[in-house]
């Protein structure tokens, strides 16, 4: 009887091996592989990075004239506008009508060169991600 009784053990911690603690302890790499960290790490850095560059162009600004400098625009880098100015003798015309057409083109252009402003900036901090499948 010995002999069966030492085979039904055998069988039930054969039974018992990849199940709960015991697969569990077992070193080397786990699912997903190694180097998880070391991207997790790169992601922080450039996010912190992004962030600075961020309340840098926050700061920045730039003035788009149109017009024959009829409107300035002054815009910063995150497209806030702080400044429209109308030169005195463009309202003395009276025509509304013109400068709203000057006004939009000088607030597209600003938006362009703010935008183009942010991605010189930021474009070269998302190239560091070099994401994988991406």
């Amino acid at each position: 009887m010995s002999g069966v009784a030492g085979t039904l053990e055998q069988a039930a911690a054969r039974n018992q091996m990849g199940k709960g603690k015991g697969n569990m302890a077992r070193p080397g790499p786990q699912r997903g592989g190694g180097g998880g960290g070391d991207m997790m790490a790169r992601l922080q850095q450039v996010q912190a990075q992004m962030q600075q560059a961020q309340v840098e162009l926050a700061d920045e600004y730039i003035s788009v004239t149109s017009g024959g400098a009829a409107v300035t625009i002054e815009i910063s880098g995150v497209q806030r506008v702080r400044a429209v100015r109308i030169a005195p003798e463009f309202l003395q015309s009276g025509d509304a009508e013109m400068l709203g057409d000057i006004l939009v083109v000088a607030m597209n252009a600003a938006l362009e060169q703010s935008q183009g402003m942010a991605a010189g900036r930021l474009g070269p901090l998302t190239g560091k991600l070099s994401l994988p499948g991406m």
